[in-house]
Order: C-alpha cells, then structure tokens, then sequence
C-alpha cells in the first residue's frame, strides 16, 4: 500500500515536471516566434514563473536558477541587450 503511494505520488510529480518543460519550451517558442514587444515576452516570463511556483510551490529559486538565464538569453536575442548591458531580471 505504501510503496502504491509513493508511485503515485512519483507519477505526479513526473506530470508536474513535464508539464513546466512544455510550459518553458512553448513560452520560448512563443517569444522567439510571435509578434511580441518586449515588455510582453518579460510579461510571459512571469506568467511561467507563477505556473511553475504553484506546480512546485517555494522553488522560485529555482525557477531563477534553471530557467531565468535561458529566458533572458531568448529575450537578448531577440530584443537585443537591455539599456543597461545586463539581462532583465
């Protein structure tokens, strides 16, 4: 029964990771490919970043940490740099 629980509960949290991933590539799609303006693409930055910290709630560390710096490498490329030299935060 135990060992019933915990597969459950491994499954779920497989869902739950699969789902970012397709979250983050569609968003990255979406950036690179969509009419956006800036201020839209950051919009849709934040959007994933709430997703994913009810997926997986008191990681938004981690968020910044694996995801930030290749939606901030998407948006450099595609805005280019921002005033300041640095990537939006």
């Amino acid at each position: 029964m135990k060992a019933e629980t915990e597969d459950k509960e491994v499954r779920e949290e497989s869902r739950k990771i699969r789902y970012l991933r397709f979250l983050v590539d569609f968003s990255i799609l979406s950036i690179q490919q969509d009419d956006l303006l800036l201020e839209e693409a950051q919009a849709i930055v934040e959007n994933v970043k709430r997703a994913a910290c009810s997926l997986f709630p008191g990681k938004e560390g981690t968020f910044d940490l694996i995801y930030r710096p290749r939606f901030n490498r998407t948006i450099q490329e595609r805005f280019g740099p921002s005033p300041e030299g640095k990537p939006e935060e």
